[in-house]
């Protein structure tokens, strides 16, 4: 399971990455990416390449949520803490999918979903990662609370 972690890890850092090389965490960069920025040279996303992206993103990502919240039932935090995070991961992760598509076809002004969509689910699995790790290593979780 450490192991796994380990390649999650890598996932979780290649995601910033992926993010990073195409947008940033300004809503005009989003803007640009998904409608085409004339001061840029770049075409706006096309339908086919957006149903492309979330036609493999939808599984893989519902599959790496499933995985990590799946060990954290293990791990000694109360229901509450674990019901929140499981919900929060599957939510946020089909929002972070999702809102390209609203700022392409709905409307641009959902650039700021987009941002706190993709911020928002690193930082739970962030969490998720390195408590499930942690626990893995020492056999207590991490604390919530000092």
């Amino acid at each position: 399971m450490l192991l796994a972690l380990v390649f999650l890890s890598g996932f979780w850092v290649t995601n910033f990455a992926l993010y990073f090389s195409k947008m940033s965490v300004t809503v005009q960069s989003v803007k640009g990416y998904y409608l085409g920025s004339e001061e840029n040279y770049t075409m706006p996303r096309t339908y086919q390449s957006m149903l492309e992206v979330t036609h493999s993103h939808l599984p893989m990502m519902a599959l790496v949520v499933l995985l990590v919240t799946h060990l954290l039932i293990f791990v000694p935090y109360s229901n509450t803490t674990k019901l929140g995070l499981i919900i929060s991961g599957f939510a946020l992760g089909f929002t972070n999918e999702t809102s390209g598509w609203l700022v392409r076809f709905v409307d641009p002004n959902f650039a700021w979903l987009k941002v706190t969509a993709f911020l928002s689910f690193q930082g739970v699995m962030g969490f998720l990662i390195l408590s499930l790790s942690f626990f893995l290593v020492t056999g207590r979780p991490l604390k919530l609370n000092q």
